[in-house]
């Protein structure tokens, strides 16, 4: 059974251990964000008051230490980062339980975020990015030997996003497939898929297991309006599709038909960048720790109902080593 909160708003606790005992691998973007939270519109030619925090994210990251924290037994995370932060991303993955593997490139800076968060009721985010040295992981950053003792494999989508970082996400799904590791790939905004191209894409993908999309990406990848034809036209591509609906929970889709709506667990937003990061990383935990997709999507509405109430999208590392298990830091 997964573990149920111990007190009403905290994360869950419990070892969380897989009983496959196979470790989560992702391969990812590493970035810092700053968060600048805002209310009503932007005053274009002057001063808008903002609160502003400077926090480590990337949805790979993000994605790593949500499975972590909620009970994934062991989770690393390859990513590629500049000097000027290295040690610092390197020292916040650790406290939230990932074991990382960052690959510091010599000329470029770690990449940056600025997300732009309206404090409003929705509390919907814009984002700046200069994804810098995360796009920049090429195949000699890869090795087969990343997949000893590995159970899943999880792929950010800002991969697809240059070419160096194309061909690594080619050389790690091969790998995969040659050991039989399931792969899941979050496509990660619909910003950059429009400039990639839905064809392009969807030959990208070819050999993933699972596919994690927005609603907005799911719709742009298929060009239909219903998200729910949209995963389902989806699941005819990839084996498994669960698609992300924020404040109305998840589709999960296979073989062409959506077989469940999971609804969102309640929350008041706070800030939602990362929720989706928080759905898979809660999902796939779920997932090695032997739920159906049904119920691992049910822990990812979960998830993300918690990231909204939180700013930044990472877990809080204070809650972490407050619920700290007798084997270690635990959901």
């Amino acid at each position: 059974m997964l573990p149920v909160p111990a007190e009403r708003g905290e994360e869950p606790s419990g070892t969380g251990t897989s009983p496959s005992g196979g470790a989560l691998l992702v391969v990812g973007d590493v970035v810092t964000d700053i968060v600048a939270r805002h209310r009503g519109p932007l005053a274009s030619g002057t001063d808008t008051a903002a609160s502003v925090r400077t926090l480590p994210g990337g949805a790979g990251a993000n994605v790593a230490c949500w499975a972590a924290h909620w009970g994934c037994a062991e989770v690393r995370l390859l990513g590629r980062v500049g000097t000027d932060a290295a040690a610092w991303h390197e020292q916040e993955l650790t406290a939230c339980g990932v074991r990382p593997r960052l690959v510091v490139d010599p000329v470029a800076p770690t990449g940056t975020v600025i997300c732009l968060v309206d404090t409003d009721a929705a509390a919907e985010r814009t984002f700046l990015t200069d994804s810098g040295a995360s796009l920049r992981l090429d195949p000699g950053d890869w090795s087969d030997s990343l997949l000893d003792g590995v159970a899943r494999l999880h792929l950010s989508g800002y991969l697809l996003f240059s070419e160096p970082s194309r061909a690594l996400m080619a050389a790690a799904v091969d790998s995969a497939r040659a050991r039989g590791v399931p792969v899941s790939l979050d496509p990660a905004s619909a910003g950059f898929l429009t400039e990639l191209g839905v064809h392009r894409f969807l030959a990208l993908v070819e050999g993933i297991d699972v596919l994690l999309p927005s609603r907005d990406e799911a719709c742009l990848l298929t060009g239909l309006p219903d998200p729910s034809d949209a995963a389902a036209k989806l699941s005819r591509h990839v084996p498994l599709v669960v698609a992300k609906q924020g404040a109305d929970g998840a589709l999960v889709a296979r073989s062409g038909t959506v077989h469940a709506r999971v609804p969102a667990a309640p929350a008041t937003p706070r800030d939602t960048t990362g929720a989706g990061d928080a759905f898979t990383g809660a999902f796939l935990a779920a997932l090695l720790a032997g739920a159906g997709p049904e119920e691992a999507a049910g822990e990812g509405c979960r998830a993300g109902a918690l990231a909204v109430q939180r700013v930044g999208g990472r877990p809080s590392v204070a809650n972490r080593q407050r619920h700290a298990g007798p084997t270690g830091p635990t959901a």
